[in-house]
């Protein structure tokens, strides 16, 4: 399915015109965008996206757009999601600060960003769940060691988050491409 060039701005602003709480929490809402109401790509592929993003330097939230946007239209189409999901951010930003004082002594502006942080939280784990359910269907086993293995080195031995997930795409490249290099030889 194509998208036009309006249809993708308009949908990639409006999601991060809404979306408060970092990258991860606009990631659920861009796949069901782009995965579920105009399907530009599978699962698979959102995950495979979602995992580029991460290891690439920059805002989650714009690395993913900007991959979507790649995927819809090139370089016009990455360009087109960039502005569309900076431009949100930067015009209620700048509100802000104009009103600073308002908003940091305010107790229902402070009450509603407390709240806001329960609802992130289901939301990236109704993410985290989906796109977790379809990768463990096709590769069960690999899929379950990498996540328990993650959490562990992560949890309990406190390493960097960059270094779990080069920890993790390594052993995916030594299962999967190694592997299929070695059969090759034989």
């Amino acid at each position: 399915m194509s998208i036009s060039f309006t249809k993708l701005f308009l949908t990639t602003f409006k999601i991060s015109a809404v979306t408060f709480g970092g990258g991860y929490t606009i990631v659920p809402i861009l796949r069901d965008a782009f995965v579920n109401k105009y399907p530009l790509m599978d699962d698979e592929e959102m995950i495979n996206l979602i995992a580029i993003a991460q290891s690439s330097p920059g805002a989650m939230a714009v690395n993913t757009s900007i991959l979507i946007g790649y995927k819809a239209h090139k370089i016009k189409g990455a360009l087109t999601t960039a502005v569309a999901t900076v431009l949100p951010p930067l015009i209620i930003i700048t509100a802000i600060s104009f009103a600073y004082q308002l908003f940091a002594t305010n107790p229902w502006i402070q009450a509603a960003l407390i709240g806001m942080r329960g609802s992130i939280t289901a939301v990236m784990a109704y993410a985290v769940f989906n796109m977790g359910r379809n990768v463990l269907q096709q590769k069960k086993r690999f899929g379950l060691i990498v996540m328990i293995g993650s959490f562990i080195l992560g949890y309990f031995h406190f390493l960097p988050t960059a270094l779990v997930i080069l920890l993790s795409g390594f052993s995916g490249y030594a299962y999967f491409g190694l592997r299929r290099q070695i059969k090759g030889w034989w």
